[in-house]
């Protein structure tokens, strides 16, 4: 499956479904989050609708659609029922994909497996979605790590919010890995300004 990625993010709420959708719309790639948790506001496969610009028949459904925010594999105990990996084989799609994780990589799917583990199933590349804010070096630098002790690919880093220059190259120097660009944060944040800020940053090539 050529040009598909996984995206993790360092953290949960950094703007991970918000670079999903730029990166899935500028690809024109399927999009697809195998375990969403928490439905109060549709998920974040309808932010990726609202957002990408993509054909409906693009975003993909869901392997599991659990209640609460929260873990999956607390979500997933909530709703009385356990996330099942044979439920997360990858889709089969006539293009490129973008999977779109939960929080960061060492997030829990179930008791004894992490998002990781299940990146390493899936054996496709990583992008890791960072915020430019403090404490994002340490957080960087770790999922690396994690990731590259599972044999992964870490395709780069995608940098999220204001500015932050030394901080941006050092995860890149230490961690050995590219800086694909930065995606400000966008207001208002709609499908054009979002096209727009992604264009003006990152060059679809690198991808």
């Amino acid at each position: 499956m050529s040009k598909s990625y996984i995206i993790t993010g360092t953290d949960t709420d950094i703007g991970k479904t918000i670079f999903c959708a730029a990166l899935a719309g500028a690809m024109d790639a399927y999009y697809w989050k195998p375990v969403q948790a928490g439905l109060a506001e549709g998920g974040d496969a309808e932010t990726v609708r609202r957002l990408s610009g993509l054909s409906p028949d693009k975003i993909l459904p869901e392997a599991y659609r659990l209640t609460t925010p929260c873990s999956p594999h607390e979500a997933a105990k909530i709703d009385g029922l356990e996330i099942d990996p044979d439920a997360l084989s990858l889709p089969k799609v006539d293009g490129s994909l973008i999977i779109e994780g939960a929080g960061g990589a060492l997030v829990p799917i179930s008791d004894n497996r992490l998002y990781a583990d299940q990146f390493a199933a899936w054996n496709l590349p990583v992008i890791i979605a960072a915020r430019t804010k403090l404490g994002t070096i340490n957080h960087s630098l770790m999922t690396i790590e994690a990731l590259r002790a599972r044999g992964l690919c870490v395709h780069g880093v995608a940098f999220i919010g204001d500015e932050n220059l030394e901080t941006q190259r050092i995860i890149t120097k230490i961690g050995a890995v590219r800086n694909l660009g930065r995606l400000p944060y966008i207001d208002p944040l709609n499908a054009e300004n979002l096209r727009a800020s992604f264009a003006a940053d990152f060059d679809v090539k690198d991808f």
